[in-house]
């Protein structure tokens, strides 16, 4: 049975990366992340939403996130994921223990986002921002013994967002709220998407902030493009979700924190039923 091996577009969406509420960095000031983000998986929605069960497959990825403020409106972004594990445990047989399939594992890199951040207004605690994310096909879009690990989908793609953020003081603690609504562009015959989501977080103590996150993609289901690859593993177009999570993010030092990210899925179509967890330690500089 072939069905869904990768979804690396979750990369992305599911490591969002901690932000204060000032939704442009300012000129010279920046945000640096280093991230393993790990998805182990033994189950997935399918395209009516159900859930089915499916041999444990794997994504581990090692990515560097970074936002640098050109101007007092003009910030550049970037996400590269340098390196992307796919891998499947071999098939072990209950009753007599004996191997089914082999395991198997592919390394390379991911597909590359880059993009800018104009802000638009600022009033007072207000922050209202426009977005462009370019998504570049440098990942692999077919990989392994039947094509279907891949790090990448093969396509170009333009997403645009406008983003609103505001600060404020909640049990008399520094808080922030923000959310975003988006265009999503994809080639190469994939259906283009709806984005939207909205984060939420409140500094605890003088070094602790704890955030929600919850984030969905949308599919217009105008593409041309099959649901299934010339392999027949069912791949990255028309995927749905609905995702929520968690993170923690603690300051060592005024600019120098760490992070754990906890992200899953509650409802979906073509995409992995089950939780990812990211690590990352980041710079913020101010």
């Amino acid at each position: 049975m072939k069905y869904l091996k990768s979804t690396l577009i979750l990369c992305f969406l599911f490591a969002f990366q901690f932000v204060n509420a000032q939704w442009n960095k300012g000129k010279g000031n920046g945000y640096y992340k280093l991230s393993a983000w790990s998805l182990v998986a033994d189950q997935h929605y399918t395209s009516t939403g159900d859930i089915d069960p499916n041999a444990t497959r794997g994504n581990f990825t090692l990515s560097l996130y970074g936002e640098y403020g050109l101007t007092n409106k003009l910030d550049v972004i970037t996400y590269l994921p340098f390196f992307t594990r796919i891998y499947q445990n071999a098939q072990v047989s209950g009753t007599n223990g004996s191997v089914i399939q082999e395991g198997e594992a592919v390394n390379a890199v991911g597909d590359i986002d880059v993009g800018i951040r104009y802000g638009l207004l600022k009033r007072n605690h207000f922050a209202l921002s426009t977005t462009l994310k370019l998504g570049l096909p440098t990942g692999k879009d077919k990989a392994g013994s039947d094509g279907s690990y891949q790090t990448g989908d093969g396509e170009f793609n333009q997403l645009i967002t406008v983003d609103a953020g505001t600060s404020y003081q909640l049990f008399h603690k520094p808080a922030y709220t923000k959310a975003y609504v988006g265009f999503n562009n994809r080639t190469q015959g994939f259906s283009d998407e709806f984005h939207y989501g909205i984060e939420s977080g409140i500094k605890l103590w003088s070094k602790l902030w704890v955030l929600g996150r919850i984030n969905s993609i949308n599919s217009f289901k105008n593409g041309t493009l099959s649901a299934q690859n010339a392999q027949g593993s069912i791949f990255a177009n028309n995927i749905e979700y609905i995702s929520v999570g968690g993170e923690v993010a603690y300051y060592i030092t005024s600019k120098l924190g760490v992070s754990l990210n906890y992200t899953s899925a509650v409802s979906g179509r073509i995409i992995y039923a089950r939780p990812s967890i990211s690590a990352g330690v980041f710079l913020d500089i101010q």
